[in-house]
């Protein structure tokens, strides 16, 4: 019994250790990477492995790069790096940044052909963290 008792903790500390670590590594992925100018981006669901509560740990970030010609090239360097961490992730939609800088502007609009339409208001709220003295205007318009 008492052997018994000494196992379940320590596979509890384990546990707690181990999502600390996911949390840890979800903490270290910046909630927002935008270039400025006008370029496509991506909305992307970060996550770690189910714990033994059956809770999954994760985030959504906002990607856009001028660099990119399509959303899967965001994507696909995103995705690797996140990998790299030990974390999964998932594409949920992209659509088109304007980042007037100078301005302080930020317009969320148009989809992704090979994604689908991201939730612009979410990627509104997302980049907000960043960009709080910033007006930021969501739109179904354009490509």
């Amino acid at each position: 019994m008492f052997i018994k008792r000494i196992l379940n903790n320590s596979f509890r500390n384990l546990s707690n250790l181990i999502k600390m670590s996911i949390d840890a590594r979800l903490d270290a992925v910046p909630l927002v990477e935008i270039d400025s100018g006008i370029f496509k981006y991506v909305l992307i669901k970060v996550y770690g492995k189910e714990d033994s509560d059956g809770k999954e740990s994760q985030k959504s970030i906002v990607r856009g790069f001028l660099r990119a010609e399509w959303h899967a090239d965001i994507y696909e360097e995103v995705s690797t790096s996140i990998r790299a961490l030990g974390l999964d992730c998932e594409c949920l939609g992209g659509g088109r940044i304007e980042h007037k800088k100078n301005e302080k502007r930020i317009k969320v609009y148009g989809y992704s052909q090979g994604y689908g339409k991201a939730d612009h208001e979410e990627a509104k709220k997302i980049l907000l963290t960043k960009y709080r003295n910033y007006e930021i205007e969501c739109s179904d318009e354009g490509y």
